[in-house]
């Protein structure tokens, strides 16, 4: 059985358990037990969820996180 990707499982975590995530948006647990990574289509509601950025999530769609500005090298 293949494991849940990192970020699925620091989403449940956020919320605290993955029945409270699925309630959350709507699923039953037992359909966000099947996840190995979040949805395409759920994506935007566990980032407004948890505050878990989408690119984070999904890299694979959204591409990598931002880079925080930083200051030129002098």
């Amino acid at each position: 059985m293949a494991e849940k990707h990192p970020a699925l499982i620091r989403a449940i975590d956020v919320i605290g358990t993955a029945g409270d995530l699925a309630a959350k948006i709507g699923i039953t647990p037992q359909a966000l037990s099947q996840w190995k990574q979040v949805p395409a289509t759920r994506v935007l509601d566990v980032e407004r969820i948890t505050g878990i950025p989408r690119q984070e999530l999904r890299p694979d769609i959204y591409g990598p996180q931002p880079a925080l500005a930083q200051e030129p090298a002098a």
